[in-house]
């Protein structure tokens, strides 16, 4: 009796339930490429209060370093300013595109992407297409020293009253809002595609534009996404597939 009393339930965290464990699991299975922050934020939006440790603790291991953080380190003036930058996408036949993308520093949200042959690598001609897509408001415009950057453009972005703010030489990292973003394709799209051309392309980027925008949780955004998810707190709870099914979607139905 002694000894019983001595190693006694003295309280402690509440047990997670198992259907919650089985979720973690499943989640972390299913999408490989997402640490247990992001895991964490979809339970959230599904409506389930559960500690981060606990989500770590219960999701499938993987093999490979853990997935690296970043911090927001533009404050002030964040929703007036945008970004641009290239990346070079390779296909099947050893041919390469290019790829423009266009973001807003406020909630890091995806604006437009675009992209071009090598032929057509100026911006000369496309600045249209990226015009639009800055008349929205943006005050200041973040880019390289590229020079794909005509002169054509540069003109039509200033006068809208956006001032253009070219980065440094060799300084990728005074535009690393963009590059972050570039590096989160490359990992999380491109790695796993083989792209057939630029029509193919197109598509690939602009579905994973909609993921990243709608879906995908955030760290620099309390684990929402650029367009503000709201939790779902009743409902079965359905995992629609991204990307054929690199990424899902859990919603409650």
């Amino acid at each position: 009796m002694y000894w019983r009393w001595k190693s006694r339930h003295r309280g402690g965290r509440p047990t997670v339930p198992l259907e919650i464990r089985e979720l973690i699991r499943e989640m972390g299975i299913a999408n490989p490429l997402s640490g247990a922050p992001r895991i964490h934020g979809e339970l959230l939006k599904l409506g389930i209060e559960i500690g981060q440790t606990s989500v770590a603790k219960y999701r499938a291991r993987r093999r490979g370093p853990p997935s690296q953080g970043w911090k927001t380190f533009l404050r002030n003036y964040a929703d007036r300013i945008a970004a641009m930058d290239l990346f070079v996408v390779p296909t099947i036949s050893f041919c390469l595109l290019y790829g423009l993308l266009i973001m807003g520093h406020g909630r890091r949200q995806v604006l437009w992407f675009g992209v071009y042959r090598a032929s057509d690598r100026r911006m000369d001609r496309k600045s249209d297409h990226a015009s639009m897509r800055l008349e929205a408001g943006p005050r200041y415009l973040i880019r390289d020293r590229d020079g794909a950057y005509g002169e054509v453009f540069i003109r039509s972005v200033r006068s809208m009253g956006i001032r253009d703010r070219p980065t440094s030489p060799r300084s990728p990292w005074q535009n690393a809002c963009a590059e972050r973003l570039i590096g989160s394709i490359r990992r999380e799209c491109l790695d796993h595609v083989v792209v057939f051309g630029e029509r193919h392309l197109r598509h690939v980027l602009l579905s994973y534009m909609n993921y990243y925008n709608e879906t995908r949780t955030h760290l620099s955004l309390d684990k929402d996404a650029p367009l503000s998810r709201t939790v779902q707190r009743a409902g079965r709870i359905l995992r629609l597939p991204i990307l054929g099914g690199l990424h899902h979607q859990y919603i409650r139905i």
